[in-house]
């Protein structure tokens, strides 16, 4: 799973939406709130508003906008080189997801206690199989990160390198597999209503985090100094959901 795969089809729900008059769309948007825990390579528990369309008259097909924060932590979390020209073999939009990876070129950041707080902006895609069952995904597109600085450990070709102080990278976006930058948050779901009002979620959550150093620096084999890690989470939970 990775963010080629949700971009993919908010593209196509995007389409969809282009293509339906605004004649067809009939309701208003519909606004909901939610709650959503995650737990797998680290911990995150995230807070969303959303405003969701109906682009079909029989209303199965949702799309929206809305606005997350998530709160990700962990305990000596590994994260490797970032940058896509030294991660990937090519650089390419979306086609990068299909990139080979070069991993004579990573090293390895652990950071000690990591702790981030993102806010995003996001986009939306749902599927009403019926007034009771539902998938859907959403993505971070774009916003800014804050939180704790720690203490890390930079390992190159097996040497330990103290770092006294890195801090997570301040610049979110989302521009397709390891070319983002920053915190960005995904999620694939399946929602089950107990009522008109609050629905709960099953969750897969793909998390990117990202720490920067700033007293030391990666020195990659073509020779550019280093200073950006990324963590790649693979995450399940759940969420609740209130809908106005």
């Amino acid at each position: 799973m990775n963010h080629l795969k949700f971009f993919s089809v908010l593209v196509l729900g995007s389409l969809l939406f282009s293509n339906t008059t605004i004649a067809q769309i009939k309701n208003k948007p519909k606004k909901l709130v939610d709650i959503a825990v995650a737990t797998g390579s680290n911990n995150s528990v995230a807070a969303s508003l959303v405003y969701n369309w109906s682009i079909n008259k029989k209303k199965h097909w949702l799309f929206g906008l809305g606005i997350r924060s998530t709160t990700a932590w962990g305990n000596k979390v590994e994260f490797t080189t970032a940058p896509a020209k030294l991660a990937r073999t090519n650089t390419i939009p979306f086609a990068i997801v299909f990139a080979g990876q070069k991993i004579e070129n990573w090293d390895t950041l652990v950071v000690n206690k990591p702790a981030t707080t993102s806010l995003n902006l996001t986009a939306n895609v749902g599927y009403n199989f019926n007034k009771k069952w539902g998938v859907g995904l959403n993505i971070d597109l774009l916003g800014f990160t804050l939180g704790s600085k720690s203490k890390a450990v930079l390992i190159s070709n097996g040497i330990e390198t103290a770092e006294a102080v890195a801090k997570p990278a301040n610049f979110n976006v989302l521009l397709t597999g390891d070319l983002d930058y920053g915190t960005l948050n995904s999620e694939f779901y399946a929602k089950y209503a107990i009522n008109d009002k609050w629905n709960v979620r099953l969750i897969y959550s793909f998390l990117f985090t990202e720490y920067v150093t700033t007293t030391i620096k990666q020195t990659a084999p073509n020779g550019t100094l280093v200073d950006r890690f990324r963590s790649k989470a693979n995450n399940i939970g759940f969420g609740l959901t209130y809908n106005f």
